[in-house]
């Protein structure tokens, strides 16, 4: 199955176009093109996504890369640099047209579903609502660089499981016995995890978005200060960053000759610990066979590292997607739309921005 995936739920306007082949047990996926702009530089002024901001740049930049997918007219030739030419092949070959409809900013999102729409009346294809997270929890699934994230083995052998969906605004912990059944055994109480990263990456004055900054600063400096670590003593599986954050504030009010390094190192170790704490608590209780990471702020490095190692002690598979795919992108939504369509599974195609797993 054929898949032209368009992702517009934040600032990232993104369209893939993916393979989807197997069964519930094997699905197999091909990325054929995934390619995303960002709207880095025109939010940071603003120390954030503004909605409005956000709609008028999807709707310029979809019909921009959707030119990078539609082969030329037939027997049109185009010449790029260097001489090199390519001779059109006709429309664009897909099976069905996949957009997220929710979570995220209203505006973002139908900026997407109506373009969707739109594409989807054009060329006379079925279009597919997909939920931003389940394509967060699904992009493990897609063709891995790295020898840590190949599952060479049915599907169903990495369940149970439980999976760590972590992001701007979302940190929920999931028990998975397959990939279509699942239950939440807690989430965030107030801030997600990268949404402190941003927050408190605003406190020393670093620009949008926060989560890749705090990272750069962290590797420089050194965990010497002992930060709380929220919720981690607490039997439930709930998180809450908000009372970290104030943490934060106070000490840098009490502290104003800080190292701005250290700090950041201090406070992203808090974070860690609390999540892989929680992680690997919920693994040994129901004694799963993998353990999943996936969302915006998988994409951090000591994060991946840490559960890596946690899961290594536990004797348990390990499975993160490539950078690629840690950020909003559209071939996670194609992936979801695949799994959503072999479960025949249908979601309004309305902007939903308070959708949930």
């Amino acid at each position: 199955m054929r898949i032209l995936a368009i992702e517009t739920s934040c600032d990232d306007t993104s369209l893939a176009l993916v393979i989807g082949q197997g069964g519930l047990k094997t699905p197999r996926f091909s990325v054929l093109k995934n390619i995303t702009s960002s709207q880095i530089k025109i939010h940071r002024p603003f120390g954030g996504v503004v909605p409005t901001l956000a709609k008028r740049e999807h709707q310029k930049n979809l019909p921009k890369i959707l030119q990078k997918f539609l082969p030329l007219p037939v027997g049109r030739q185009a010449c790029l640099p260097a001489g090199r030419c390519r001779v059109g092949m006709g429309k664009l070959k897909i099976d069905a047209i996949a957009v997220t409809v929710g979570p995220g900013l209203e505006p973002a999102l139908w900026a997407g579903i109506e373009f969707a729409k739109e594409l989807s009346e054009k060329l006379k294809k079925p279009l597919i609502g997909v939920n931003h997270m389940e394509g967060h929890l699904y992009s493990f699934l897609l063709p891995q660089k790295t020898a840590i994230s190949k599952a060479k083995f049915p599907i169903s052998k990495l369940f149970p499981a439980i999976a760590l969906v972590v992001s701007g605004g979302h940190t929920i912990l999931l028990k998975m016995d397959s990939l279509t059944k699942w239950k939440k055994l807690g989430e965030t109480r107030d801030d997600a995890a990268g949404e402190a990263f941003d927050k408190v990456a605003r406190l020393r004055g670093l620009p949008y978005p926060g989560g890749p900054e705090i990272q750069k600063l962290a590797v420089k400096g050194k965990p010497v200060i002992n930060f709380p670590r929220p919720m981690l003593k607490e039997k439930n599986y709930e998180f809450s960053f908000s009372g970290l954050k104030t943490a934060v504030l106070y000490y840098l009010r009490d502290n104003p000759a800080a190292s701005k390094a250290n700090v950041a190192a201090s406070f992203q170790q808090a974070v860690i610990d609390v999540l892989v704490g929680k992680t690997v608590r919920a693994a040994k209780e129901f004694n799963v066979k993998s353990i999943l990471l996936c969302g915006g702020v998988s994409a951090n490095k000591a994060l991946r590292s840490a559960l890596r190692v946690a899961a290594k002690k536990l004797g348990t598979e390990f499975f993160v997607p490539d950078f690629e795919y840690n950020t909003d992108n559209a071939a996670m939504i194609a992936a979801a739309a695949y799994v959503q369509k072999l479960r025949n599974k249908k979601l309004r195609l309305i902007a939903q921005s308070n959708l949930t797993l």
